[in-house]
């Protein structure tokens, strides 16, 4: 049995992911794939999760969790997504870095289910929109407070990621940038689903119906119909050439407006980001998705 963990970022998915995989769940349930919904799974897992405080689950513990899991018998693959596996979202900024617990708390998920083959899945966010982002889930507090001295140019990915990769101790690992998510939505569904690409992907436009205008829609959908031999490729230049003329400006362009952030700043802090996707991108056994 297999076992599909994806864990975010914040700010990142918004449920899309189990959403689009509802959407496709008749076919996901005939080929033995069962997608697990957080209102299924968050109790199960939050209980033993603190009772194993770590420790892996024992044979019956693990035939209990699927009992109140499941809805098919016996899949070969079993998906949940959420951010929330990571635990709150203000605690992925700390003076040691981003989601330090992150590869500890993936470990414990790994370990409810110590019989399968356990894979994650994460996509990562600029920490230029990653920081507004995890402060506006704390609106009761001021940013000097949150923030406590923590620097947010030390906010890097690379290291992140490596701590993971280290903790995972060889489960595979796969990763994406959430600002190429519009492009890549459907292979990173795929991936996770294992649907084959010949199968049709139902809500695979999902993702650009929440970012650009209605005009957009219907030109992708027009020029998709075109296309005699579809691929990869040529999907995403539509996908590419509709962004560029009815992408939600809104949607699109984030203003950052913290105290003490200037447009310099956030500049150096998306250089950095970009050089720590170069890293991640070639470290061995990451399985990044790019466009």
């Amino acid at each position: 049995m297999q076992i599909a963990f994806h864990c975010g970022v914040h700010g990142t998915d918004h449920d899309r992911m189990i959403k689009t995989l509802s959407q496709n769940r008749d076919w996901l349930l005939r080929n033995g794939i069962e997608p697990v919904t957080p209102n299924r799974h968050r109790e199960v897992f939050r209980d033993v999760l603190f009772s194993l405080r770590g420790q892996a689950a024992t044979p019956e513990m693990e035939q209990v969790m699927l009992d109140a899991l499941l809805e098919s018998d016996e899949p070969e693959r079993i998906i949940f997504s959420t951010a929330h596996f990571l635990g709150k979202a203000i605690r992925a900024l700390s003076p040691q870095g981003l989601y330090v617990s992150a590869g500890e708390k993936m470990v414990a998920l790994a370990n409810l289910f110590p019989s399968a083959e356990v894979e994650f899945f994460i996509a990562i966010k600029n920490p230029a929109t990653l920081i507004p982002f995890v402060l506006s889930r704390e609106p009761g507090s001021t940013y000097a407070d949150l923030m406590n001295g923590i620097d947010p140019e030390a906010m890097r990915w690379a290291p992140a990621i490596q701590r993971i990769q280290a903790e995972l101790g060889g489960r595979r690992l796969v990763v994406w940038c959430h600002e190429d998510t519009s492009l890549i939505w459907p292979e990173v569904v795929r991936c996770i689903s294992t649907m084959p690409a010949d199968v049709p992907l139902r809500a695979g436009l999902q993702i650009l119906g929440d970012i650009m205008h209605a005009d957009g829609i219907r030109m992708v959908k027009e020029a998709l119909a075109q296309e005699t031999d579809l691929t990869v490729e040529s999907r995403r230049r539509i996908f590419s050439a509709a962004l560029e003329k009815h992408a939600l400006p809104d949607q699109i362009h984030v203003e950052v407006s913290l105290p003490g952030w200037t447009q310099e700043m956030v500049d150096r802090i998306t250089a950095a980001y970009d050089q720590d996707i170069a890293e991640i991108a070639a470290l061995p056994g990451i399985e990044f998705i790019t466009p």
